[in-house]
């Protein structure tokens, strides 16, 4: 932990910042703050997570947290004494308590790491309040949502960024380095998902043994009190942003690609009361409710330039956990199950190779550079990788790397999985959120000189 506090220290870090922050062409830098005081909006496991990584940092104060629930408050105000900096702000008398923190003049930045239902609006309300904002995954429920989030960016001039950390995942980093050297040819289709046995999370009591509850919303603890309801009234991918975001950005999306259409379907419903029968018994209350929610939800996306993207939801059932990566090409294909990859030309035919050679050969620069200090920092690393491109970012008042068109786009994907599914599949097109600008946006470019 103590090598990400010598990080900022480092006289490369003003190299290394723009390098993860990338790209300042498409922001104006002001003058970069040499310290960033920032406010949390929720301080749950998510929010505690951040707070951890950027106590580890001599560039960021925490200045103010709000959460409605004091047991957090009390765990989050003792991570910060404990780190050794002075008690922040606190708010959380009610729900809506954070739009007093939002008027503190000192805050720079915001995170915001609550229930789905409030991110939008407390993005809104913090980019209003002229916040450079970051919000967690997945950015919005409903498509007015996502147009308000490309709405308040565009009338505030507030940059916005969606807290992604798979798009800094190691291997992921490694196939956008491949990707970018065009080693699979010119692309041509991807899969992507979240498949994550929940049931776990999503019915857990606290009293009863790990993983054994069968309860959920007031009777239930942390991510079970509000994500169960999802699944009870929505039938739709609810959850779309891991497996799509590094895909979306792979193949170029908002900047000289765009999502253009997508049909839906889903499958029936069993998983979760299955779980509650054999774990609560089947006259358990909980065991005569009707789930709206397909085990196995399954949408296919066209792109502008003419891939296809098919993205699974999967939370309900048995399994182990996968992101179900595929990224192919007229060259060849690599798969995340299995670990495996075909070059044409260079694996032999019709045969797999073990992918770990060809991941380790194309490993990203920022990997390659700075890995040792992301150890500890949660998810395998990708955390300190999506908190420092936020932070530099930040700092800098620069366009972040996963901006406010990217939270609109990808976020999508739920309200039209919704009503693609409500009506057997009909295709169900997208908004164009950057109004046309994405002929002309240029890809990011992850790999810079600057390293």
């Amino acid at each position: 932990m103590s090598s990400r506090r010598d990080f900022v220290k480092k006289t490369a870090l003003v190299g290394a910042g723009i390098a993860l922050a990338p790209n300042i062409a498409y922001g104006a830098s002001q003058s970069s703050k040499d310290i960033l005081r920032v406010g949390l909006i929720g301080v749950g496991l998510r929010g505690t997570n951040h707070l951890t990584n950027l106590l580890q940092r001599k560039d960021v104060t925490v200045d103010a947290i709000c959460d409605i629930d004091p047991a957090r408050i009390t765990i989050a105000k003792d991570h910060i004494a404990k780190a050794g900096f002075a008690a922040p702000k606190v708010f959380g008398k009610d729900d809506y308590d954070y739009r007093n923190l939002l008027e503190e003049k000192s805050i720079d930045a915001i995170i915001i790491s609550t229930p789905w239902l409030w991110h939008t609006r407390m993005a809104v309300d913090a980019m209003k309040a002229g916040k450079y904002t970051g919000v967690e995954v997945s950015a919005a429920n409903t498509m007015e949502e996502c147009w308000d989030l490309v709405n308040t960016h565009e009338e505030t001039g507030s940059h916005l960024m969606i807290l992604e950390n798979v798009n800094y995942r190691r291997d992921i980093l490694a196939v956008l380095n491949m990707v970018r050297q065009e080693v699979f040819g010119e692309l041509i289709h991807f899969r992507c998902g979240y498949q994550h046995d929940l049931r776990f999370v999503k019915l857990n009591d606290g009293v009863t043994p790990y993983g054994k509850g069968v309860e959920f919303g007031d009777k239930g603890i942390s991510e079970s009190k509000w994500r169960t309801q999802h699944s009870l009234l929505r039938n739709g991918d609810v959850y779309p942003t891991h497996g799509v975001g590094p895909i979306a950005t792979m193949c170029n999306v908002n900047r000289g690609n765009r999502f253009v259409s997508m049909t839906s379907h889903a499958s029936k419903a069993v998983g979760i009361n299955k779980y509650i029968v054999e774990n609560g018994g089947k006259d358990h209350p909980n065991a005569k409710l009707k789930w709206k929610q397909g085990d196995v939800i399954t949408s296919t996306i066209a792109t502008a330039n003419g891939e296809t993207i098919i993205v699974t939801h999967d939370c309900n059932s048995p399994r182990p956990y996968s992101l179900g990566f595929r990224v192919q090409g007229s060259q060849g294909l690599w798969e995340v199950d299995g670990s495996r990859i075909y070059i044409e030309g260079k694996s032999e035919p019709h045969r797999w190779d073990d992918a770990k050679a060809w991941l380790d050969k194309y490993d990203h620069p920022l990997w390659k550079k700075y890995g040792e200090y992301a150890t500890g920092s949660g998810h395998g690393g990708m955390d300190f990788f999506v908190l420092n491109a936020f932070v530099e970012s930040a700092k800098q008042n620069i366009a972040p790397p996963l901006d406010a068109y990217d939270a609109a786009a990808w976020s999508a994907i739920t309200p039209l999985s919704e009503a693609s599914i409500a009506n057997n599949g009909e295709p169900q097109d997208f908004p164009d959120f950057t109004r046309g600008l994405w002929v002309s946006r240029k890809p990011y470019n992850w790999i810079k000189e600057t390293y």
